[in-house]
This record gives structure tokens, sequence and C-alpha cells, in this order.
């Protein structure tokens, strides 16, 4: 017997709670500190909180596309405003300072936590990992979230320690392939190539699968 499938209604109630955290921890890095880099990103951390924002959207987005054809991305359109930087739908006006840009976080996030819970059944968002429900989306916009908010934390000076539950969740999701024996958090990390993991190597390439557990990927 598989085991029973996470449901859209719980799957929001973890973005919910891992975007209200992200944002609290966020918002307490002053204005100058926003254009250190951002881990071991090439992108300085205000172009990765865009980043992130644009995610949480474009994840959102696609989950309510209904019109064929349903196998490509909204066609938004992406603006870098410098040569190597993300290209992004969504930004902050950086006149709002960290306020308004962890407000852009927030909304993005509450965008998708709405369209997970209101998806239909049979809903799929375009991706290229797979075809992804809602708990699925639901999780793509958690892994996004709790993986750049590490990143941001190193490049802010903050500490970014989320609830183990919620790593597990995702990694069941997901990442199937990921050990279970280990400590959630940093396990995801491992995952996501940004951490070491006792006795398996480091990854330098990583995906996750949006095929539900019970499905052959």
């Amino acid at each position: 017997m598989s085991a029973p499938q996470p449901t859209p209604a719980a799957a929001a109630a973890d973005l919910d709670e891992i975007v209200r955290l992200a944002v609290e921890t966020l918002r307490q890095a002053p204005e100058p500190a926003w254009d250190a880099g951002a881990g071991s990103l090439d992108w300085t951390c205000w172009e990765t909180a865009e980043h992130l924002a644009d995610d949480l959207f474009a994840y959102a987005v696609q989950l309510g596309l209904t019109t064929p054809p349903l196998d490509v991305n909204v066609p938004f359109a992406l603006d870098s405003r410098r040569p190597g930087g993300p290209g992004v739908a969504v930004r902050a006006d950086r006149a709002a300072g960290v306020t308004g840009l962890m407000q852009v976080l927030q909304s993005s996030g509450a965008l998708l936590a709405a369209m997970v819970r209101t998806a239909p059944p049979h809903a799929r968002a375009h991706h290229v990992f797979g075809p992804a429900d809602a708990t699925a989306s639901a999780a793509m916009g958690l892994t996004e979230t709790l993986v750049h908010v590490h990143d941001l934390a190193e490049g802010l000076g903050l500490t970014w320690n989320p609830p183990a539950g919620a790593c597990a969740r995702v990694l069941a999701r997901l990442f199937p392939d990921a050990p279970r024996d280990t400590d959630p958090w940093t396990t995801l990390l491992w995952a996501t190539g940004r951490a070491e993991l006792p006795g398996r190597p480091r990854l330098t390439r990583w995906r996750w699968h949006n095929a539900p557990p019970s499905q052959p990927r």
C-alpha cells in the first residue's frame, strides 16, 4: 500500500509558515547589506530575493493555466537589469526599501498558497522537472524559499534554521532518493547542492521529481 499523499491544504499551510518565517528573518537585515552576494550565487541579495518572489509568482500562475497549450511556461516577459543578473517578471521598487521587498516576497508566497488551496485535483503546472499538481507546486515553492533564504542568510549575516517537519515533507514529495535517516534541513541542503552529507558525495548537479511518489518516474 502506498503512503497517503499530502493534501493541498497541508502543503499550503507549510508554505504560509515558511514564507512568514522567511520575511521575519530577512527583514532584520539593513538596506546596505542587500547589495552583498547571496551565498554561493552570482547574484546580490536583492536580486536573489526578487528571483525568489518571481519563482513563487511563476509557480502560482502556472498552476492557474487552463487554456491550451499547457506544456509551456506562461509567457510573462522576463527582464534582467544587468548581465548575469536573474531574468524576472516580478520586481520590487528599490525606493520602497527592504520593507517593500518583503511585501513583494510575502504577496508572491500568498498567491501561490491561495492557488494551491483552490486548484482542482486535475490541475497540473508545467515545469521542466515534470507536470506539477498542487502539492508539488507548493513543495517547489517551499524548496525555493528554504534554500534561497539559506543563500540570503549567508550573504546578509543572518541565521536561518527552518522547521525540520516542513523540510522532511519537501524531501518526501520532491526528493524520493534522498536519505530519510539524516537531519531533514541538512539533507535538503545536500539535495540542492549546498551542503555535505556524511557518506555521500556533494552534489554538483541536482533536480527534484514532481510525480507523486506512488507513480513511476
